[in-house]
């Protein structure tokens, strides 16, 4: 019995005794917070992709092409048509339209990806580039500026309105928004031009900066107050007509959010009046004024045109229309493009700070 012992010992256990199991190595979760960015990052670049397409295509639906444009131009200008080496030249920088199509747009990505945008036509000899890199500091200045100040004050005021609507300084602001929403910004900018440039002198009618401020760099102080005090008149104008939309919509949101049993949580338990407003109800009302705002700052370009127009300010807005009444087609193209691209990258940013803001969205994703 003895070695039977010894021979079960020496083999091992048997079949029906329990060993313990190896320990498991354990893997790192990816945050959700990442997952839903990374899905988020995955989209914005498929239509990234899907609007240089478009971008490639829908000029050549348009009658004419870049270089029949230019040839057309030089026709008229000198009254003979140009020689077939010239003409080649043309076609070199604008794209044969005899070639397959596969060949221009294989040509427009690699020109794309080398940020070469091409020569514009109305412009000529100027680079696309360059045009774009001297008018889109002033657009973005003028137009980033006022939306945030006008965003910072209509979502203050929102949701100061929202959490006690009906009260005596809701019954002011609201009504005096209202007036200003109604108002064309065109026509406010007129009025302004009219009384507070021509009538009473106290701010240029036009222009960016005074030209004779030199050297024009940040590090200079009279450039800088010069600037400031030229963009003074368009961006009162671009926010008082601006900051009423946020407004509206950050009261209407509140008034839904102070009435959601969070929120009433929040008061039973005895927290004070500005914590249950801020980290409670403006917290949550504040989501669609974010998609709003990154929305807005993507579009920027498009939207101060008029108030460009007005002020004669030199930004992408004069290029815009100009480009567009000439059929400047690789000027078009670039400034849709980067229209685009700033929309997409400013949406991104929003889809971040969703994540910061509210967990349902990690949970989702």
């Amino acid at each position: 019995m003895t070695s039977t012992a010894t021979q079960m010992s020496a083999s091992g256990p048997g079949p029906d005794v329990d060993q313990p199991a190896p320990p498991r190595r354990s893997r790192r979760r990816v945050p959700p917070n990442l997952i839903f960015l990374g899905k988020r990052a995955v989209t914005y670049l498929t239509v990234f992709l899907i609007s240089v397409i478009l971008n490639f295509v829908l000029p050549r639906l348009m009658p004419n092409d870049p270089a029949q444009s230019m040839i057309r131009d030089i026709f008229e200008k000198t009254g003979q048509r140009p020689s077939e080496y010239q003409m080649q030249i043309i076609h070199n920088m604008y794209s044969d339209p005899d070639l397959p199509i596969w060949s221009q747009f294989w040509n427009y990505l690699v020109q794309l990806a080398q940020l070469d945008l091409g020569r514009s036509i109305m412009y000529y000899p100027m680079e696309v580039t360059d045009l774009i890199t001297q008018a889109l500091p002033w657009t973005l200045y003028l137009g980033l500026i006022s939306t945030l100040l006008g965003w910072l004050i209509g979502t203050y005021l929102g949701a100061r309105l929202g959490w006690r609507p009906g009260r005596v300084l809701d019954s002011i602001i609201t009504p005096f928004a209202m007036f200003f929403s109604s108002i064309p910004p065109f026509w406010l900018g007129l009025l302004a031009v009219w009384y507070l440039s021509y009538n009473q002198g106290l701010f240029p009618a036009q222009g960016a900066v005074n030209q004779r401020m030199q050297p024009a760099s940040l590090t200079n102080p009279d450039w800088v107050l010069s600037v400031l005090y030229h963009s003074a008149l368009p961006l009162v104008t671009l926010v008082v007509v601006g900051f009423t939309s946020w407004l509206f919509s950050m009261r209407n949101m509140m008034i839904t959010t102070v009435n959601e049993d969070y929120v009433h949580l929040a008061r039973a338990k005895g927290l004070s009046v500005e914590r249950v407003r801020t980290s409670y109800a403006a917290r949550n009302a504040l989501l669609p004024n974010i998609t709003g705002l990154a929305m807005s700052i993507g579009g920027v370009l498009m939207a101060i045109v008029l108030a460009e127009s007005v002020f004669i300010y030199p930004g992408v807005g004069g290029l815009i229309g100009a480009s567009t009444a000439v059929r400047d087609y690789p000027l078009m193209q670039a400034l849709l493009l980067i229209v685009i691209v700033l929309s997409l990258v400013f949406n991104f940013i929003a889809d971040s700070v969703y994540v910061a803001l509210d967990p349902r969205t990690r949970e989702g994703s």
